[in-house]
């Protein structure tokens, strides 16, 4: 609910017996009295507190009292690009591997104990990071922030275990191999990257890079990256800096810093020209996947391609592919562009699921769009729109305290800054016609693309 929204509850006395009519308007009356309550103690500016502790860790918390939870996210910068190619999927193993056992718990002690609490903990692997997650109530801070503690800083990683989240993993990869949208993303990203850049493979990896990784790598992976000057911390909810600092002290400071490689990110592969990968299925729907290398979350044009997308296919039923390819020729129920937000070189790509009969008729309308809003400026119309779109909707990226911890780590790992949630309207509102121009000119190539398309390529035509 934004600030200032009108809310407005009609009772239709024929509907609810006369008997019950007064205590149904109390229990309306205090419960919208509760959302409003609540929305009203939630203030969509984060005020957040930031400090580097003397073993490095990054510490951001922010405190918010209107309801007693916490959530806790530990960002650890290890991700594929610090694995061996041959041994894709490492980072990630060791992720899904932490809550499997301590030096004081067992996998099934972690997860009794979790739930005994109505709490939750784990950790995954993004293509850029790893996240650890902690939540619970209030009261149970204390058991919380211990176990979190636990499978931080000292897990064992049981020969079992890594055997049994092994066959899980590659079960799940062997599924995905039946999912088409999975096919495509998949080749696009080999085709596009390269096996031997992070963006170019599955997180997960593979049944063969799997089998590769012994309890050895997984050791040594963890002993490397896994320390308090390679992470950030971020505590949100009703909880104080000195509660805070004294869990710290008690559960982390033990945590020891060290020496850490060098990064190494190789240069994506990239297109010299056109290429198109047909995969045959015989299904009824082709999963058509056409784009190029797009930006990092660095990129000073962020926010203009931000912009511009929006208007070109990533506002939902208000972009001109969708008005185009959906509304007005019924060929797809979704069409969907974007740009990655990445560390490093990101990519830009336009996905949608059509007839394959159908296939070639959009793929050239995708390639219109993009010619189009390269050669000639957006309305003024479409322009205000997607600034108040993205303007507007910013607050439910922070409306949860799940949010708000996810949203620091991420603010504080693309190096944002503590006042970004204030600055981000500004960089939206700021963004020209000229601007948008520009930046498609500069970044969309619908001269030199990479197109993935998996289906029926006979009924297809291509």
């Amino acid at each position: 609910m934004k600030k200032g929204m009108d809310c407005k509850i009609k009772i239709r006395s024929k509907l609810i017996p006369p008997l019950l009519m007064n205590s149904f308007s109390v229990f309306l009356f205090v419960l919208l009295f509760s959302v409003l309550l609540f929305y009203s103690d939630t203030s969509f500016a984060i005020d957040a507190k930031r400090k580097i502790l003397p073993n490095g860790l990054t510490l951001l918390y922010a405190e918010r009292h209107n309801l007693p939870i916490v959530r806790v996210r530990l960002l650890i910068k290890a991700s594929p690009f610090d694995e061996p190619p041959e041994k894709a999927g490492l980072a990630n193993l060791v992720a899904e591997l932490l809550t499997e056992g301590t030096k004081k718990r067992s996998s099934e002690q972690i997860s009794e104990e979790i739930e005994f609490i109505g709490g939750s903990i784990g950790a995954s692997t993004d293509r850029d990071y790893t996240m650890v997650s902690l939540s619970v109530l209030k009261k149970d801070i204390e058991k919380g922030f211990d176990l979190f503690s636990d499978i931080i800083l000292n897990p064992t990683f049981p020969q079992k275990e890594i055997k049994r989240v092994k066959a899980l993993i590659k079960g799940a990869l062997r599924q995905s191999e039946d999912d088409p949208a999975f096919v495509a993303e998949k080749a696009f990203r080999e085709a596009l990257y390269g096996k031997a850049h992070a963006y170019g493979r599955v997180v997960a990896g593979t049944p063969e890079s799997l089998d590769s990784i012994t309890r050895k790598d997984i050791v040594r992976f963890y002993n490397t990256y896994y320390r308090p000057n390679n992470a950030i911390l971020v505590v949100a909810g009703d909880i104080t800096e000195e509660e805070i600092e004294r869990l710290v002290n008690v559960y982390l400071l033990r945590w020891k810093r060290a020496s850490l490689p060098p990064k190494s990110f190789p240069s994506a592969k990239g297109l010299d020209s056109t290429k198109v990968i047909k995969i045959d299925r015989d299904i009824t729907q082709a999963n058509i996947i056409l784009g190029h290398l797009g930006v990092s979350r660095s990129n000073p044009d962020y926010y203009a391609l931000t912009v511009m997308n929006y208007i070109l296919g990533g506002g939902g039923f208000a972009s001109r592919l969708m008005t185009r390819i959906r509304d007005q020729m019924g060929l797809a129920y979704d069409v969907h562009s974007y740009f990655s937000s990445d560390l490093e070189q990101g990519l830009f790509q336009v996905e949608v699921q059509t007839k394959n009969r159908s296939a070639r008729k959009v793929i050239d309308v995708i390639l219109e769009e993009m010619k189009r809003i390269q050669s000639e400026p957006v309305s003024e119309g479409e322009l205000k729109d997607a600034k108040s779109y993205l303007t507007g909707s910013f607050p439910r990226r922070i409306d949860t305290l799940g949010k708000i911890a996810d949203f620091l780590a991420l603010t504080e790992f693309y190096g944002l800054g503590m006042d970004y949630d204030r600055r981000y309207p500004e960089y939206i509102n700021s963004v020209t016609r000229d601007d948008i121009l520009r930046v498609a000119r500069k970044y969309l190539h619908p001269e030199r693309y990479l197109l993935v398309i998996v289906g029926n390529i006979e009924k297809t035509g291509l």
